[in-house]
């Protein structure tokens, strides 16, 4: 599920009823894993290290007993949202209070690939607009991520009646464009969009969906990211869905079984119909990490509202206030899981939301919602490190307890950069630069 326009199945449609308040399971002390002990103690065995650093000064020699300030500067961790309202030539005030909340929480974001919005012209991309947005992402420390490259929805008008031959041809050369354009710029992907239902879609009038039925979702996963990997060796690819039934499993098994190199499995999580609640999410944890791969959770939506939308479908504060309860609720669990590597919320505010949804982190004035509050809290105090002032050995060293991401050490006479990848006990050098 992605842009605005798309509609929700039938099932999804059926189930969208008034939420029911829920008060986070992990702060009753339900059943492990789900227990708040038992939450806490895999975000410290996972996310954190015990590090040693030795500090070497200017001139490279240890920098003894003297004292250092340590200050995390940027999660391992991907904690993202889509940014498809970002504008650097927008001045207004909402756009700049927009990319300020953005730029504060967040350190991954998902650009608008859509082919038939980026390219809406046979030969004429919009690759001036996006490079500016993903430039924008890289000026503040944020991963960008292009979604996405081969998708039944929304396709170019322009491939309505061309050979299946050169549907293939033009859509394999599209990855190919678009991986290699941006590479050091853009650097990961979700390669294919919602395989498990492609194969067919549109009953003979879409291109893509013709295409995929004619090789198989499997080949066509074949082929596409090997484009992909052919034009970036180094990027990122995923395979990204919201089906998260035996479906999308026993797809990825076939992927894998023919030597996919399928590096992230992408879930998306839209929850207009109702909030998973802690058991439902744990168990998809639990049912996609048995690929081994890393999971991203793609598409995330809480809503902050009680009302179908067809009954003036309005952020409420009482909603709110549920959604910042599940928001966290639902963040501790997947921060929890050694198998899953970021977080990418869908729809940063209320303005221009799938179904009109109020599912934003901030309202449409921009102002925060309790559940921005409640994640600014997590992220940047309770699962943040630093600043510590930590005096070094005669052998430079200082030891510290940290969460895993990129570091700063500064020192009257120098300062340097370092990284924290790994969990447990982990030594590192850093060499001080004036």
């Amino acid at each position: 599920m992605d842009l605005p326009t798309r509609c929700p199945s039938l099932s999804l449609i059926a189930t969208m009823l008034v939420l029911a308040s829920v008060r986070p399971a992990f702060a009753e002390g339900g059943p492990a894993p789900l227990a708040a002990d038992q939450v806490n103690q895999r975000i410290q065995k996972h996310r954190t290290a015990e590090v040693t650093v030795t500090v070497l000064a200017p001139g490279g020699k240890p920098l003894a007993n003297q004292t250092v300030t340590v200050r995390q500067t940027r999660h391992k961790f991907l904690f993202g949202c889509n940014a498809f309202l970002i504008n650097t030539e927008d001045k207004s005030a909402d756009q700049l209070a927009y990319q300020k909340r953005f730029a504060e929480l967040l350190n991954y974001a998902t650009l608008p690939f859509y082919w038939g919005v980026f390219e809406p012209e046979e030969g004429n991309p919009h690759t001036a607009r996006l490079r500016r947005m993903a430039e924008w992402c890289r000026a503040n420390g944020i991963r960008p991520k292009g979604h996405p490259l081969c998708w039944h929805k929304i396709p170019c008008k322009w491939l309505e009646g061309k050979p299946l031959d050169e549907v293939k041809a033009l859509q394999i050369g599209r990855i190919t464009r678009e991986v290699k354009g941006f590479a050091g710029l853009i650097d990961t992907w979700d390669v294919v969009n919602e395989a498990c239902v492609m194969p067919g879609y549109g009953g003979g009038k879409n291109p893509i969906g013709n295409l995929c039925k004619k090789m198989g979702n499997v080949a066509l996963i074949q082929a596409t990211f090997a484009a992909a990997r052919e034009a970036n060796p180094k990027a990122m690819l995923l395979l990204n869905d919201y089906n998260t039934s035996p479906k999308y499993e026993a797809l990825i098994k076939d992927c894998l079984a023919v030597g996919i190199l399928i590096d992230v499995i992408g879930i998306q999580s839209h929850m207009h119909g109702g909030y998973w609640g802690a058991a439902q999410t744990w168990q998809v944890c639990e049912r996609f990490a048995k690929f081994g791969k890393p999971l991203h959770f793609t598409e995330l939506t809480i809503l902050s509202a009680d009302k179908h939308p067809k009954m003036n479908w309005n952020t409420t504060p009482e909603g709110e206030t549920r959604q910042a309860q599940q928001v966290e609720e639902f963040y501790r669990i997947l921060f929890s899981h050694p198998a899953v590597e970021g977080i990418t919320w869908w729809g940063f505010s209320d303005k221009l939301t799938w179904m009109g949804a109020p599912s934003g982190l901030v309202r449409k004035d921009m102002s925060p919602k309790p559940a921005y509050e409640a994640l600014m809290r997590m992220v940047k105090k309770e699962w943040w490190t630093g600043p510590l002032e930590l005096k070094t050995d005669a052998q430079g060293r200082a030891k510290f307890h940290g969460f895993l991401g990129d570091y700063s050490v500064q020192y009257a006479g120098g300062s340097g950069l370092l990284q924290i990848q790994t969990p447990g006990e982990t030594a590192v050098e850093v060499q001080l630069v004036k």
